[in-house]
């Protein structure tokens, strides 16, 4: 008997206390996104437009833009707002629930990101065990440890791997140069809807955040070492 999908609620209460819920459903299997059919897709979704750059698929058998397709009624919805509105947002997961008083463009930036992650772009597919233990609003530090945490177990899991090889951190900075290049093509593709800038802000967001992250991959993970260095103790 197949497990029930792996639920991630979203709520979005507004300064003028409207409410706006999102609920997401993960194939527990696959950690992929699970989205009924639409009846119409916007034109910057087909995957030709601003097809973001080094994109492995093609246009002759795929129509449309995988994570456009996923947040599209989200960048609709908010394409009209302000990035800087304050808001409560609450995340709800099958373990616990969070919620933090922030602005628009850090909630967005955190359902976007668990949405382009389980979308099944080619590219974003690395973040997928991420995903399955979704951490809203996290910092960049937080996400430092999990992202390297989820290097490594890839790393021991994979067959090939014969477990004495030296860490290499050089694949995940090439993951994570191929994402900026998700993050700039979702840009462009939902720069020129609406007049006010939430959505895009939330994607300039995320791709800072890659970007700091690749930088501190390359620096030896400095920010993180204190964690693991012991204290100086005298017997």
């Amino acid at each position: 008997m197949k497990s029930e999908p792996y639920k991630i609620d979203y709520e979005f209460i507004l300064s003028n206390a409207e409410r706006k819920c999102y609920r997401i459903l993960l194939d527990p299997e696959t950690i992929s996104i699970i989205l009924p059919e639409h009846a119409s897709l916007p034109d910057w979704a087909k995957l030709e437009y601003h097809q973001c750059k080094d994109c492995p698929l093609d246009t002759t058998r795929h129509s449309h833009c995988p994570i456009a397709v996923n947040i599209f009624e989200i960048v609709e919805e908010f394409k009209d707002t302000i990035s800087y509105s304050e808001c409560l947002v609450r995340c709800t997961t099958p373990e616990r629930m969070y919620q933090k008083e922030t602005s628009l463009m850090e909630g967005l930036s955190s359902i976007f990101g668990i949405i382009m992650a389980t979308s099944n772009c080619p590219v974003m597919d690395f973040f997928k065990p991420m995903a399955r233990f979704h951490l809203p609003f996290s910092t960049i530090e937080e996400t430092t440890v999990r992202v390297i945490s989820m290097f490594l177990l890839r790393q021991h899991f994979e067959p090939e791997n014969d477990n004495t090889q030296c860490v290499d951190f050089k694949k995940l900075e090439q993951n994570y140069v191929k994402v900026g290049s998700v993050n700039e093509g979702l840009f462009t593709r939902i720069r020129s809807l609406g007049t006010k800038d939430a959505d895009k802000n939330a994607i300039i967001m995320l791709h800072s955040l890659s970007q700091l992250l690749s930088s501190d991959i390359d620096y030896s993970l400095d920010s993180i070492a204190y964690l693991f260095t012991p204290p100086n103790r005298e017997f």
